[in-house]
């Protein structure tokens, strides 16, 4: 299947019940942002043409936005509560020890950035979904990486969804 053979259902559902829009966008930030699971889920692409039916179609920006902020969040807190809870072990299990120089490249990531690494983190394809697990690895304290997971969840939904509900709210009015 291709990625235009599973978008266009999913925004066609999206346009027609509208009402589901926000659950819909905050499970597919929620799988974005769950280790493993991110990389089956093109939610990215997603986001950003449902960011453009907020402007096109008429959909509510808010609700949306805080939906794709809660999906996020919960993804990597689960991710992160998985990895504490498992420890170091994790990392030699599949799928993770497919790809040791991915691990490797996000655990100097992580001991070099720390909170600032899970902020950044969430910007970076091959780094979104790994970062919360090295982040419970190392047992990067609770508050912390909830604060920068929260505050980078808000950002990355903000930047995926606004520019094209701006956009096409913006056309409609010139």
């Amino acid at each position: 299947m291709t990625l235009d053979q599973f978008a266009q259902p999913v925004l066609d559902f999206v346009r027609a019940n509208q009402a589901w829009a926000p659950a819909i966008v905050g499970l597919l930030a929620f799988g974005e942002s769950l280790a493993i699971v991110s990389i089956l889920i093109p939610a990215t692409v997603l986001m950003v043409g449902i960011g453009a039916l907020i402007g096109g179609a008429g959909l509510e920006f808010w609700p949306i936005l805080i939906g794709a902020v809660i999906g996020a969040f919960l993804g990597d807190w689960v991710s992160y509560e998985v990895a504490r809870y498992f420890g170091p072990s994790i990392q030699h299990s599949w799928p993770l020890n497919k790809r040791p120089d991915l691990m490797a490249k996000t655990e100097a990531f992580m001991a070099k950035y720390g909170a600032w690494g899970v902020f950044f983190g969430r910007f970076s394809g091959p780094l979104r979904a790994l970062v919360p697990l090295f982040a419970g690895i190392f047992e990067m304290p609770r508050g912390l990486f909830q604060f920068a997971n929260l505050t980078s969840a808000i950002v990355w939904a903000a930047g995926l969804l606004g520019p094209g509900a701006g956009l096409f709210t913006w056309m409609k009015m010139h």
